[in-house]
């Protein structure tokens, strides 16, 4: 009972320094752990890159698309089978065979190699043969079957337009942010997105999902989510460290970690509300539709959604923190800091008991509590400090009987 009394308490700690955003999560303190998880995983996804490459659609590498309507077909028409009479036909297995769509738009879709015009003569038959598909009037009909030849160099002028388009996107965002907000955070925020990039990528090389135009199209619709994300939490450092060079309350790091415990919970609910519309766009996409455009792009958004969460709250700070404490000011500024606490330190230490110092907020109320007692015993507080050390001591009280003030009436 005791044990779940105190599993319940962490849990509603835990919610309350969500939603407070009182510095409960020291997140940048901890930032190189987070460092080698990401590292870890930048790792493992441009590894897989290298070693396993992507899995490109006929888009990219270029062939022959087959279709016909699975509605009404004779015979046994899974997967399996269609791969086998497309096999038989052009002596070669196909790159995928598909079902697309539902009801009476299901189809199914065969992707092989470039075929010349008897191949592809040939498998419409073997396809008409074994399956009869029915045609618009409901009859089978060998019309039902379509045929069309895809070039690889359409894939090509896709992803080089959307590679064109990302390098104008990272150069005016870097401009935007150096304008706006400092060299330090535009850095740190490139260096973001460029995380949310390769991590994408590398899952879909790692899962093998197949990387079609639309796939390049959804992974530029990603960077503005996780760029908003960033700036969000950098306008709150922003406005939490202006003017701190002159204050020795916090350093730069603590007060950056701070801004992201004060934005975390927003962080998270617009991350949930963004992948929510994806889930069910991509239930849409993959179960009712069927695998085709909405499936690949709510799959990047899904990859890019998640990662680009994580990177601004867990990377982009970090990076902005140790960025900034290269600069001799911040340096200069946070050893003030040490030294102020040092000296809170010893004030409060001469007092005999035992207090958390770790927090600064905590010392803080202990030295004014101090204060606030010497005042109302009308006394100096160094001396009051005294008296409440020789009284711990002796295990006395230190008040003394009051003198009378008047004088004492003859008789």
């Amino acid at each position: 009972m005791a044990q779940q009394n105190g599993v319940g308490a962490t849990r509603r700690g835990i919610l309350a320094g969500l939603y407070t955003g009182t510095g409960a999560f020291d997140i940048v303190g901890k930032r190189k752990i987070g460092y080698f998880v990401f590292g870890l995983l930048l790792l493992v996804c441009i590894g897989s890159m290298i070693f396993r490459g992507f899995n490109l659609s006929i888009d990219f590498v270029g062939g022959s698309r087959i279709q016909f309507p699975a509605t009404g077909i004779s015979g046994n028409a899974d997967n399996a089978q269609v791969g086998q009479v497309v096999t038989e036909a052009i002596g070669k297995p196909p790159e995928s065979v598909q079902r697309v769509g539902k009801g009476q738009s299901e189809a199914v879709l065969i992707r092989v190699e470039s075929l010349n015009r008897e191949q592809a003569v040939a498998l419409k038959q073997a396809l008409f043969d074994a399956f009869k598909p029915l045609g618009a009037d409901g009859q089978p009909s060998e019309n039902a079957i379509s045929a069309s030849a895809v070039s690889s160099s359409w894939g090509g002028e896709i992803t080089r337009q959307a590679l064109i388009a990302l390098a104008v996107f990272l150069v005016l965002v870097s401009v935007f942010l150096a304008l706006y907000f400092e060299r330090d955070m535009a850095i740190a925020a490139v260096v973001a997105l460029a995380h949310d990039l390769i991590v994408t990528a590398g899952v879909y090389s790692i899962v093998g999902f197949e990387v079609s135009p639309s796939t390049v199209i959804g992974l530029l619709t990603i960077l503005g989510f996780s760029l908003y994300d960033t700036v969000v939490v950098f306008d709150k450092v922003k406005e939490n460290t202006r003017g701190l060079l002159g204050l020795t309350r916090r350093t730069y790091a603590e007060t950056a970690n701070l801004a992201l415990n004060q934005t975390l919970m927003r962080s998270i609910n617009t991350s949930l509300i963004a992948v929510l519309p994806v889930i069910g766009l991509l239930v849409v996409g993959v179960g009712v539709l069927g695998v085709g455009t909405l499936a690949d792009l709510a799959l990047v958004q899904m990859v890019g959604l998640i990662s680009g969460a994580l990177s601004s709250i867990f990377l982009a700070t970090p990076i902005l923190v140790d960025l900034k404490m290269r600069d001799r000011r911040y340096q200069q500024q946070a050893a003030r800091v040490a030294q102020r606490r040092a000296k809170a330190t010893r004030a409060v230490s001469a007092d005999g008991e035992e207090t958390d110092l770790s927090d600064d907020n905590a010392l803080a109320g202990s030295l004014r509590r101090e204060r606030a007692a010497a005042a109302a015993a009308g006394v100096p507080a160094r001396t009051a400090t005294a008296r409440r050390s020789s009284a711990g001591g002796r295990g006395q009280s230190t008040s003394k009987p009051s003198r009378p003030t008047g004088k004492r009436r003859r008789h």
